[in-house]
């Protein structure tokens, strides 16, 4: 069994969000993306499908020429190959579930 908490130790970064794998099971990985309100990911794509889900906060969400609110507890899901782009309404903190078989670089790349 394997535990970790999306809440405890969280460090923002003033420059980018920060990116944290939290866990690696036998079929995924369990990242931790801490923004400060205002920082943004750009338009990037996984190639693999994606879960993002705000533990804590406020983040607009940005897919296919739609853009959402995700608050607290919200989720979603995304195909691979999906252009999207995330952006702090508030300081947050977001689970991203990744397959096992993308990478943590990729990710703290965009």
């Amino acid at each position: 069994m394997k535990v970790a908490s999306f809440l405890e130790d969280v460090k923002f970064n003033s420059n980018k969000p920060s990116v944290l794998m939290l866990m690696d099971t036998d079929f995924s990985k369990e990242l931790r993306v801490v923004f400060k309100k205002g920082q943004i990911m750009e338009d990037h794509q996984a190639p693999f499908a994606i879960v993002v889900q705000v533990i804590k906060g406020a983040i607009d969400f940005g897919a296919n020429e739609e853009l959402i609110q995700l608050n607290d507890g919200d989720l979603v899901s995304l195909k691979p190959h999906i252009v999207h782009n995330l952006s702090a309404a508030e300081d947050s903190v977001v689970r991203l579930t990744l397959s096992k078989a993308d990478s943590l670089q990729r990710v703290k790349n965009v």
